[in-house]
C-alpha cells in the first residue's frame, strides 16, 4: 500500500514495513523541523495548553499539518498518559487512530494479543513480519558496531550517535537508503584516529529538546589535564534501535525497557555503566512530565552520580542549564 503510518512512540514497526507501509515517528518529524519551536506555539493556538510537555504540542501540531499522513499508531499504555486525549484530538483532524498498549507487568500474552492484533489491523502475517525483522536486524547489527565505536574508541561522536539511534525507530521511512548511508558512515568513521577517553558519560531519558546538548558536552573540558567529556551511552536511544537482538519479536519489545517499570530500566542501565567504565550520568526530564518522579529511583539506585536536567521548550540550551552540565562534569574529572 505504501501508505504512511505516523508513530507517537516506538511499536513494533516491522508489522508496518511487513505490510508494505512507512512508519514514520511524530518525534523525529517534530524535532527535526526547520522550526520546531513554531511548530510547538502552532498546537498552542490550536487550544493546547501551554504547562503539557513539548513533545506532545510537537506530535499533534506536526501529525495534523501532514497532509500524506493519515493514519496514527498512538501508544495508549507505557508511553504518556496525554496520549488518549492526543488520539481524540488527531480523530477530530480527521486522522485513523489505531491504538497500541504495551502491558505495566511485562505480560507476555497480553503483548502477543497487542501484536497479534496489531498484524490483524494491517492485513499482515506472522512470516511477512519474521521475514521483515531479519532484514531489519541486518542493519541493526551494524547499528550495534556503531554504538561499540562510541564507547569502545570514541571514533563517533555524541551527536552521532545519538542521531543515528534515535532515527533506527523508523530508519527514516526507507531501510534500504538507511543501511547505505549507514555503510559509508561507518567507513569513514573506521579511517578516524582513536580518542582520549576522557570523562565517560551516560544519558538517560528521552531526547532533549535542547538542539545542542551533545555538542555543548563535548566542548566542555573537565579540566586541563582531562580531555573533554563524551556521552558514551545513550539509554533511550538505544532502546528505541532495538541492539539486544533477542530470539524472536515478542521478546524483543518484552526487552525493551522504555514501557515497562523504573527497576527494569535500572538493571540495564547499571549493566551498561559497568561495562562502558561511565564515570556518571545525565538524567533529562521534559518540564510537565510524569517521569520526572522517576529521577528518584535512578538517583538513589544507580552506581554513578547522576545529574538531573530539565527542558521545556526546543532550542539551544540555557545559560543555567549549561552552568550546572559544567560544574557536574568538573566534579567528576576531580573524583576520577
Amino acid at each position: 500500500m505504501n501508505r504512511k503510518i505516523g508513530l507517537t512512540t516506538t511499536v513494533p514497526i516491522e508489522v508496518i514495513y511487513a505490510a508494505g507501509d512507512i512508519p514514520v515517528d511524530l518525534n523525529n518529524l517534530f524535532i527535526t523541523a526547520e522550526d520546531p519551536a513554531a511548530i510547538v506555539e502552532r498546537a498552542e493556538r490550536a487550544g493546547l495548553p501551554a504547562n503539557i510537555c513539548a513533545w506532545v504540542k510537537g506530535i499533534y501540531a506536526a501529525a495534523v499539518s501532514a497532509d500524506d499522513l493519515q493514519t496514527i499508531v498512538a501508544v495508549t499504555q507505557g508511553d504518556c498518559s496525554n496520549t488518549h486525549v492526543l488520539m481524540e484530538l488527531l480523530a477530530r483532524q480527521g486522522k485513523t487512530v489505531i491504538p497500541f498498549a504495551y502491558p505495566y507487568d511485562r505480560d507476555r500474552q497480553l503483548l502477543q494479543l497487542q501484536i497479534r492484533r496489531f498484524m490483524d489491523t494491517l492485513g499482515v502475517q506472522e512470516p511477512e513480519v519474521m521475514r521483515t525483522r531479519q532484514r531489519l536486524d541486518r542493519i541493526r547489527e551494524k547499528l550495534r558496531r556503531l554504538d561499540d565505536m562510541t564507547w569502545r574508541d570514541r571514533r563517533v561522536t555524541s551527536y552521532e550517535s545519538h542521531l543515528w539511534l534515535v532515527s533506527a525507530s523508523d530508519f527514516n521511512g526507507d531501510p534500504d537508503s538507511f543501511e547505505a548511508q549507514l555503510d559509508d558512515f561507518l567507513t569513514e568513521a573506521a579511517e578516524r584516529p582513536v580518542r582520549p577517553p576522557g570523562i565517560r558519560l551516560g544519558y538517560l531519558g528521552v531526547p532533549p529538546i535542547f538542539s545542542d546538548l551533545f555538542d555543548v558536552i563535548e566542548s566542555l573540558p573537565a579540566n586541563r589535564q582531562t580531555p573533554n567529556a563524551a556521552v558514551v551511552y545513550n539509554e533511550m536511544a538505544r532502546q528505541f534501535a532495538m541492539l539486544d537482538a533477542p530470539a524472536d519479536l515478542l521478546q524483543q519489545y518484552l526487552d525493551y525497557t522504555y514501557p515497562y517499570d523504573v527497576a527494569g530500566r535500572v538493571r540495564e542501565i547499571a549493566r551498561q555503566v559497568q561495562r562502558r567504565s561511565l564515570h556518571g550520568v545525565i538524567h533529562y526530564t521534559q518540564t510537565f512530565c510524569f517521569r520526572q518522579m522517576e529521577h528518584a529511583i535512578l538517583a538513589e539506585d544507580l552506581p554513578v552520580p547522576v545529574l538531573w536536567l530539565e527542558g521545556d521548550r526546543p532550542g539551544q540550551m540555557d545559560g543555567r542549564t549549561r552552568t550546572r552540565l559544567e560544574s557536574f562534569i568538573e566534579m567528576l574529572a576531580e573524583s576520577t
